[in-house]
């Protein structure tokens, strides 16, 4: 069984103070436990640097099983009495065995020329992007330099609409930051053509006398900035259908599930103390109804 495996600069790991050589066999008694005792190794190169930094001073070198052998539940990590040390590769053999795709800086690419990481698109800097040429991280549309843009050609953050300059639009051709309708330059605003930099806050469908702004320092708003719409799974939790819908899974160890608001809501409301919930049920015109139909959760 053959695969690769990462030393540190000295030629030593982890797990023994052993110092390894190339070309060499190395034995350790039995019986082995995976990540407890034995000789370990990955098959897949990316795998390797889920436990060893993705630096150059580190060593990479082929390498084979030759005793018996544990496998690992999460990853195609390995573990023998045996091994055999084969040759030492260059980084540049490292990128290419690390990532499916080509000319890549980072690894477990499945596209091309990405200098992050665990991307299927190509040429993103960020990490997790399945969209082209992104700086930002999880963006699945193309040419973003924010962050978690599902949009095209946003230069701000978490824009779900396309061409908008702010940041948080989900509406279209906004100019000014988190507005929910078109065409807006002021902030906030739900409708379109609007350029009021403050208006009042709408809650449970009813109009308050809270500006949006003071909205924005409100400990219920700095809660919900908590909320997560992504989900990462290791391929080894993954099921048929999943696998098949990311044929590129086995490179990049998993994939980026996108979860519903309401599953957010759960894994939030979750970890919040009663008076952290009590934020939300003290609310301005406070609808139960209404937060259930959007949450899930009933206050």
């Amino acid at each position: 069984m053959k695969g690769y495996k990462v030393f540190y600069p000295d030629f030593t790991a982890k797990h023994n103070s052993m110092k390894y050589k190339e070309n060499e066999t190395f034995e350790v008694s039995l019986p082995i436990k995976i990540c407890s005792h034995g000789l370990h190794f990955c098959l897949k190169a990316s795998d390797c640097f889920s436990y060893y930094d993705f630096d150059p001073k580190n060593i990479v070198c082929e390498v084979e099983a030759l005793g018996e052998i544990q496998t690992h539940s999460d990853d195609s990590k390995i573990c023998t009495n045996i091994l055999r040390v084969g040759k030492i590769l260059t980084w540049n053999e490292v990128l290419f065995v690390a990532n499916e795709g080509k000319d890549n800086t980072g690894h477990s690419n499945s596209g091309d020329r990405n200098s992050g990481n665990r991307n299927s698109g190509n040429w993103n800097s960020g990490n997790r992007n399945s969209g082209n040429r992104n700086s930002g991280d999880r963006n699945s549309g193309d040419r973003n330099s924010g962050n978690r843009n599902s949009g095209d050609s946003n230069s701000g953050n978490w824009n779900s609409g396309d061409s908008n300059s702010g940041n948080r639009n989900s509406g279209n051709w906004n100019s000014g930051d988190r507005n929910s309708g078109d065409s807006n330059s002021g902030y906030r605003n739900s409708g379109a053509f609007c350029t009021d930099s403050n208006p009042k806050l709408i809650l449970f469908d009813k109009l308050t006398d809270i500006n949006v702004r003071d909205w924005e320092n409100h400990e219920a708003c700095q809660i919900m900035s908590n909320l997560d719409f992504t989900l990462w799974v290791p391929s080894s939790h993954m099921n048929e259908n999943e696998k098949k819908a990311n044929p590129k899974y086995e490179t990049t160890g998993g994939f980026l599930k996108m979860i519903h608001i309401k599953e957010a809501w759960t894994n939030l409301w979750g970890n919040l103390t009663d008076t952290k919930k009590s934020v939300f049920t003290s609310l301005p015109g406070f609808d139960s109804d209404k937060f259930f139909e959007i949450t899930g959760i009933r206050a």
